[in-house]
C-alpha cells in the first residue's frame, strides 16, 4: 500500500502532466484543498487558471467542479442553484437545488470573483470560511474542497471586499508560459488536457479524505517553527509601522497559516513540521503586489537566521586558538625599532628642494611628478611656489644619490636634495623556538586540531534530521533549502576556517 506521501506525489505528477510551467500552482492548489483552505490566483485571462481548477478535481473520487465567469449581473441562482418551486409551493419553503451548482461541487472555480453583487458575496463567505451554505433556513455542509478564485485585479478598495479577499489563505500570481522550449510544446501538442488520466486507485477518496483531516490535526508544531512564525509576526509588525500599505495579518490567519504547514507535513509523510514548510507562509501574507517580494524576503531571512545547527561554541574555540597564535608569536617575533630618512610629504602631494631658490622662483615640485620620474630620461615637471603657484617648467629626472632631483638650468644639471625627515618604523626579528617549547605547542596544536574534527564528525553525525529531506518537500522548491540549511553549512564553514588557522600557526613555527 502506498505511502501518503507517495500518493500525494503521484497526483502531483498527474495533475500536471501536459500543463507547462504551472506546477507551483497545481501543487499549491492540491495542499489548499486538502487543507481546507483556498486560492486566489492573479493574472491576466488564457493562462490556464481554470484548466488547473478541472485537473484538480481529477485528483477527488467522484470528483465534480463547478466554475463560472463572475459579472454584474450575476444572480444567486446561477452560483447557488434555482429556487425550488415544488417546495416553495408545497411546502411553503425557499430552498435552492443545489446539486449541479457551486453547495454540490468539490473544486469550485470563481473568474472575475470581484465581480461578485453582495448577496454571492455574503453567501461565499460562509463557504469559503467554514464550508457551509445556509439553504434557505437550513445549513447545510457541503463537500467543497477546493476553491480556487481568479482576477486580473484585486478588490477595489471601499466596496466592502475586504472579507471576502481575507478568505483567500494563498494568494499567487499566474502568468504566461516563459520557456520557449515550453510554449513550443505547449502550442504543438494535441494531448487532451482536459481528459482524466488518473486511475481511481490513485484518486482521494472521500474516506482518506476524513481520515487525513483528523491526522494532520496530530502534526507537531516544533519549537524552532513557532520561533519562526513569531519572528516573521514581529517583523510584518516593524514594516507596517513605517510603511503603506501595511500587511495587516490578524489572528485567524495566523492559524490557518498553521493548519497549512501542518497538512503540508502530513503530505510529506513527516508528523512534524518543519522550516521548509515554513516558506508557504509567503503566499499567505501579501494583499498587494509590491508586498510579494517583501513577503518573501522577510519569510526567507527569518528561515535562514534560524535555520537547524548543532551548538558548537565556536566563540570560545575561536579565543582559544587566537590565544595560542599570540602565544607563539610573542615567542617568536622580536620588536626591533630603526629610524629611516624619508622624504617630507607636505599637504600630501608636495615635496620642497632644498637649495632650489638660488636659481628658481618656488620651491616645490608635485610629489607624484617626482616618482613618475627615472634616471635616464629627462620629463618636464612644474616648479610651484608657497601658494602653490606654477612658477617655473623644467626638465628633470631623478638623482643618482637617494632622495635627490637633477634639474636642468641654463644648459647645466642642477643635483638638489629634497628635504626630508627622520621616521621611526618597528620591524621583528623572528627566532626559533626552545625544542621543549615547540613540542608543547605540537601537543596543543594537535589537541585543538583532534577538537575540531571531532565537532565536524558530529555535525556530520548528529545533523538535525530534517536537514536530510529538506530537499524533498512536495510543496516547496528545493533550492530554497540553502536557506534553511545556511546555519549548519555555516557552522561547518567556520569549523574547517579555524582548522586552518590551526594548520597556519604550525607551519609558521615549524618554518623558522
Amino acid at each position: 500500500m502506498q505511502s501518503v506521501r507517495e500518493k500525494t506525489q503521484r497526483l502531483l505528477a498527474q495533475l500536471s502532466k501536459g500543463i507547462y510551467e504551472k506546477e507551483e500552482i497545481i501543487r499549491l492548489s492540491l495542499l489548499a484543498a486538502v487543507a481546507g483552505e483556498s486560492v486566489f490566483l492573479l493574472g491576466p485571462p488564457g493562462v490556464a487558471k481554470s484548466l488547473i481548477a478541472r485537473r484538480l478535481k481529477f485528483a477527488f473520487r467522484d470528483g465534480k467542479s463547478f466554475e463560472y465567469l463572475m459579472n454584474k449581473f450575476s444572480t444567486p441562482d446561477e452560483i447557488f442553484g434555482p429556487v425550488s418551486i415544488k417546495k416553495l409551493k408545497d411546502e411553503d419553503r425557499y430552498e435552492r437545488l443545489t446539486d449541479n451548482y457551486l453547495p454540490g461541487a468539490n473544486v469550485v472555480f470563481l473568474d472575475e470573483i470581484w465581480k461578485a453583487g453582495p448577496s454571492i458575496q455574503n453567501a461565499l463567505l460562509t463557504v469559503l470560511n467554514e464550508r457551509i451554505y445556509r439553504n434557505g433556513e437550513t445549513d447545510v455542509k457541503v463537500n467543497v474542497k477546493g476553491i480556487l478564485a481568479a482576477s486580473n485585479e484585486l478588490p477595489p478598495v471601499g466596496e466592502g471586499l475586504e472579507a471576502l479577499w481575507d478568505r483567500f489563505l494563498l494568494r499567487t500570481v499566474i502568468g504566461e508560459i516563459r520557456q520557449s522550449g515550453n510554449f513550443i510544446s505547449m502550442i504543438l501538442s494535441t494531448e487532451d488536457v482536459y481528459k482524466d488520466t488518473l486511475a481511481e486507485e490513485e484518486k482521494i477518496t472521500a474516506e482518506e479524505f476524513e481520515q487525513w483531516n483528523k491526522a494532520i490535526e496530530t502534526v507537531a508544531v516544533p519549537d524552532e517553527v513557532v520561533n519562526v512564525i513569531q519572528v516573521i509576526r514581529l517583523k510584518l509588525e516593524e514594516y507596517d509601522a513605517k510603511n503603506d500599505p501595511p500587511f495587516r495579518i490578524y489572528d485567524r490567519r495566523w492559524k490557518k497559516i498553521v493548519r497549512l504547514l501542518r497538512t503540508s507535513a502530513f503530505l510529506n509523510g513527516r508528523n512534524k513540521v518543519d522550516l521548509m514548510d515554513c516558506f508557504l507562509i509567503a503566499y499567505c501574507l501579501w494583499s498587494h503586489p509590491e508586498q510579494i517580494d517583501v513577503a518573501w524576503e522577510i519569510v526567507a531571512e527569518t528561515i535562514r537566521k534560524h535555520g537547524y545547527t548543532l551548538a558548537v561554541n565556536l566563540a570560545a574555540l575561536r579565543k582559544e586558538i587566537n590565544q595560542f597564535e599570540d602565544e607563539v608569536k610573542t615567542e617568536t617575533k622580536i620588536p626591533n625599532t630603526v629610524f629611516s630618512e624619508e622624504l617630507y610629504l607636505i599637504d600630501r602631494q608636495y615635496f620642497e628642494v632644498l637649495g632650489i631658490e638660488n636659481h628658481f622662483e618656488g620651491k616645490y615640485i608635485k610629489s607624484i611628478e617626482f616618482e613618475k620620474l627615472s634616471i635616464d630620461e629627462p620629463t618636464t615637471i612644474g616648479v610651484y611656489d608657497e601658494n602653490e603657484k606654477l612658477t617655473y617648467r623644467v626638465k628633470a629626472r631623478k638623482g643618482k644619490g637617494e632622495h635627490q632631483v637633477e634639474l636642468t638650468y641654463n644648459s647645466q644639471a642642477i643635483i638638489l636634495p629634497l628635504k626630508t625627515h627622520k621616521v621611526e618604523k618597528t620591524t621583528y626579528l623572528y627566532k626559533k623556538p626552545h625544542p621543549l617549547v615547540e613540542k608543547y605547542w605540537d601537543e596543543h596544536a594537535e589537541k585543538l586540531s583532534a577538537f575540531i574534527a571531532a565537532q565536524k564528525e558530529r555535525m556530520y553525525r548528529e545533523a538535525p534530521a530534517e536537514l536530510r529531506h529538506s530537499r524533498e518537500n512536495l510543496f516547496v522548491d528545493k533550492r530554497l533549502a540553502e536557506l534553511v540549511e545556511a546555519n549548519h553549512t555555516e557552522t561547518l564553514n567556520a569549523l574547517n576556517a579555524l582548522e586552518l588557522s590551526v594548520e597556519k600557526i604550525r607551519h609558521y613555527y615549524k618554518n623558522l
